[in-house]
């Protein structure tokens, strides 16, 4: 039975009531009345031709339905009376599936069909029945259909089908350039134009797109010179090294404009240490953003592990990457800057064997190792004034800052820290002295804020050994160094001693986190405008030695870490998100197995290996 909807009215010129009701029902039997008449062939008032197939319709439902036919039966045209009207431009399977459409509502679409529907579609101007095809078009990409697809999008003016299969193009490249290769070089242009622009093209060199266009420029062209140059600037060759570059030799490539990019990024590839401070769109890598790099650390707190993971925060899985660090280490700094890591100081362990006997030698470092995600290669960049582990680094403005730690004399079991402060001038290539601390310290954290540096907690002194380090106490004051001024202040110190904690600066606040052995899980947020602490939600686990980064969305996450369990120290894989804004903890996930020590920072990385 039909539903009715009842609509009380008012009608203010007689001052009576009355009511208008609406059934639900009715325009599906019109409809159905009209698919009987027309199947019947019945009252049939004209006869559309295609393809050499007749087809008896109602004018009044065509004019009704179809913008084309509204026009086309106008008062003062010769069609709004003829009897027969031929559409050659349209095949008889398309002008009957819209028509099968019109008198019922339904439209049968299939790959094969797809096609010929959306011209009779486009050209009646039936645009529900365009609607229904880019939503198919949509539901139904593949790595076997994206391209044919595309074509087909942007013939038709389909954007959101066309930004779709844009997309799927580019995240199934590396599968398309092994089985379709073809189906790419009949893409049209405006969609390889569109494709090469994404920044996210996971697993693919740059090089092998830069064949692909060349390739591509041979199947279809030649084009303008015009139309050649703007796809070709859609290439980044800063992220093909100085090899490939050298043998690219293409007609395409001889313009002036084209030539001057490729002598850009040969120009690139030949800064050396200034590479991080000169990053254009030419060299960016192809790869999300935001992805969490996990560098060293172990299932064991003494023997850290050469291991780097990747961790996407979009759908929380992990990814072992080929490369490895270069060297055990412990109590090192981690930070990226232009699409680099650089992995600076710490506690290099090194295992031997003597006498028979297996030993363990740990030496603190200067060095500093920077990886270049593009072409998996690490390097030996210029290494630290001082020795230093258990430091602090932050960046400021393209400018990396190493302040405070300890060294250690394996000789005498003794440790000394600093108070110095240098900074790394990648544009001269070499580390600069700062302005020293108050006093020596390690063990502190330090975050970046108005671009000034907070640095807060940790153990003061200077010469110590292992067993007088167990009593001396952690400290809760907070220095501020402006960078204008180059003065260390005191800030409002945080309500509990932290050593081996973290800092993190987010929406405009500093939170701090649990540091070691400390009794209470209590973590502190800093407000930089009343220079005062706030004590939060305490964390789930009260671990230590974790990894921590701050993502985009303002939240907090801690990878693993140690905790005391029942009397014993236990490493753990648990994963947890802070949200700063609700002030909230959670478990989000585990890692593939218990991990402390680890460093973590946002890198630029392509991620070739399988999810763990």
């Amino acid at each position: 039975c039909s539903v009715c909807l009842s609509v009380h009215l008012l009608a203010c010129q007689v001052g009576v009531y009355y009511s208008l009701l609406y059934s639900s029902s009715h325009p599906t039997r019109l409809l159905s009345g009209f698919h009987r008449l027309r199947s019947e062939s019945k009252m049939c008032d004209v006869v559309l031709k295609a393809g050499g197939v007749s087809f008896p319709c109602h004018r009044a439902l065509l004019a009704s339905s179809s913008e084309y036919f509204w026009a086309l039966f106008g008062e003062t045209t010769a069609e709004r009376l003829a009897d027969a009207i031929s559409l050659p431009v349209l095949t008889s399977e398309g002008l009957d599936a819209i028509l099968d459409f019109l008198y019922s509502g339904w439209l049968s679409v299939s790959p094969s069909t797809l096609p010929v529907i959306l011209e009779a579609a486009r050209y009646l101007q039936v645009e529900s029945a365009v609607s229904i095809c880019e939503r198919y078009i949509t539901n139904e990409l593949s790595t076997e259909n994206c391209c044919f697809y595309a074509n087909l999008a942007e013939r038709h003016a389909l954007s959101d089908a066309l930004e779709a299969a844009h997309l799927t193009i580019a995240m199934e490249m590396g599968t398309l350039l092994q089985e379709n290769r073809d189906d790419l070089l009949e893409l049209n242009i405006q969609s390889l134009m569109a494709v090469l622009d994404v920044d996210e093209i996971p697993g693919v060199k740059e090089v092998e797109l830069i064949k692909l266009t060349l390739d591509w420029l041979d199947e279809n062209g030649p084009l303008p010179l015009l139309k050649s140059n703007l796809l070709l600037s859609h290439l980044r060759f800063g992220l093909v090294d100085t090899c490939n570059l050298n043998k690219l030799n293409h007609a395409s490539l001889a313009t002036p404009l084209m030539r001057g990019q490729v002598t850009r990024a040969l120009e690139y590839h030949g800064m050396g240490s200034a590479q991080p401070i000169r990053q254009s769109k030419q060299s960016t890598l192809r790869v999300s953003p935001n992805r969490v790099l996990l560098v060293g650390g172990g299932s064991t707190a003494d023997r850290p592990e050469q291991q780097m993971l990747a961790f996407d925060p979009r759908n929380r899985k992990f990814s072992s990457l080929s490369s490895c660090l270069p060297l055990r280490l412990r109590n090192h700094c981690v930070c990226s800057m232009g699409g680099f890591l650089f992995v600076i100081g710490g506690e290099e362990v090194k295992e031997g064997d003597e006498n028979g006997k297996k030993s363990v030698t740990v030496a603190t470092s200067n060095q500093v190792w920077r990886y270049d995600p593009r072409f998996d290669r690490w390097k030996l960049v210029e290494s630290m004034l001082e020795r230093r582990a258990q430091f602090t680094c932050c960046v400021v403005e393209d400018v990396i800052y190493a302040i405070g730690g300890r060294q250690t004399r394996p000789d005498t079991d003794t440790h000394n820290s600093v108070a110095s402060v240098e900074f790394y001038d990648m544009a001269a290539g070499g580390w600069r002295k700062a302005a020293t601390m108050p006093r020596p310290l390690y063990g502190h954290a330090s975050a970046v804020l108005d671009n000034n540096i907070y640095v807060s907690g940790g153990l003061p002194g200077s010469n110590y050994n292992n067993s007088h380090d167990e009593n001396r106490e952690s400290s809760r004051e907070v220095l501020c160094w402006d960078l204008k001024s180059r003065v260390w202040k005191k800030r409002a110190s945080m309500a509990i001693a932290r050593f081996g904690h973290r800092l993190a600066t987010v929406h405009s606040y500093i939170y701090a986190l649990l540091g070691m052995y400390e009794p209470f899980c209590d973590i502190e947020r800093y407000n930089s405008q009343s220079d005062h602490w706030t004590r939060l939600r305490p964390l789930l686990i009260g671990s230590f030695n974790y990894g921590m980064v701050s993502i985009p969305s303002g939240n907090l996450l801690v990878f693993g870490g140690r905790r005391w369990s029942e009397g014993e120290e236990v490493i753990v894989k648990s994963v947890l998100e802070y949200d700063t804004k609700k002030d909230q903890w959670r478990e989000i996930c585990q890692l593939p197995r218990p991990l402390t020590g680890t460093e973590c920072t946002l890198v630029r990385k392509c991620l070739a290996n399988d999810v763990i």
